[in-house]
């Protein structure tokens, strides 16, 4: 049973998170969710573009993860881009919200997933990057693509 409880099933992840920012610590949070919201997100209609947290008053809350309406929710349907309630323990909200008043980070959503059957999401703490900073990540990338193809060819013996 344990072992079932430990399983992630990702839902949605957020690409351009990583591309824009410097992600250096990541957290788990609960999601507070209605009963169309989470059908609509098993059906995996889901979208972290654009999203970030932000605390208030002690609480923490995620905008812009959009969660389309569930088909057969008629009049129980939420608003899909409504703000939703992160659940976090006090201290670690308030931890938070200091690094990002202080320190000058973004909380930004990274993933969406299942932990066993509770929805989670993966949050970022995050710095900015600077264009030179992409070029830099995009270079180091493209070496380590061309590296790695030519050790595959390498190792058979076409080259």
């Amino acid at each position: 049973m344990a072992a079932e409880k430990s399983k992630k099933r990702i839902i949605a992840a957020n690409r351009k998170a990583r591309h824009d920012y410097f992600v250096d610590d990541t957290f788990e949070a609960g999601l507070s969710l209605f009963g169309t919201e989470v059908k609509s997100v098993r059906a995996g209609n889901v979208n972290l573009k654009d999203s970030f947290c932000y605390v208030k008053n002690g609480e923490i809350f995620a905008v812009g993860v959009r969660i389309s309406p569930y088909e057969q929710g008629n009049i129980f349907n939420r608003d899909p881009l409504r703000e939703k309630k992160l659940l976090m323990h006090k201290k670690e909200i308030i931890r938070l919200g200091q690094r990002v008043a202080r320190d000058g980070f973004t909380l930004v959503p990274l993933s969406l997933y299942f932990s066993g059957s509770k929805v989670k999401l993966e949050l970022g703490l995050c710095r900015g990057k600077k264009l030179y900073d992409k070029r830099e990540s995009d270079a180091a990338r493209s070496a380590a693509r061309e590296i790695s193809k030519y050790t595959k060819y390498s190792s058979r013996g076409d080259m």
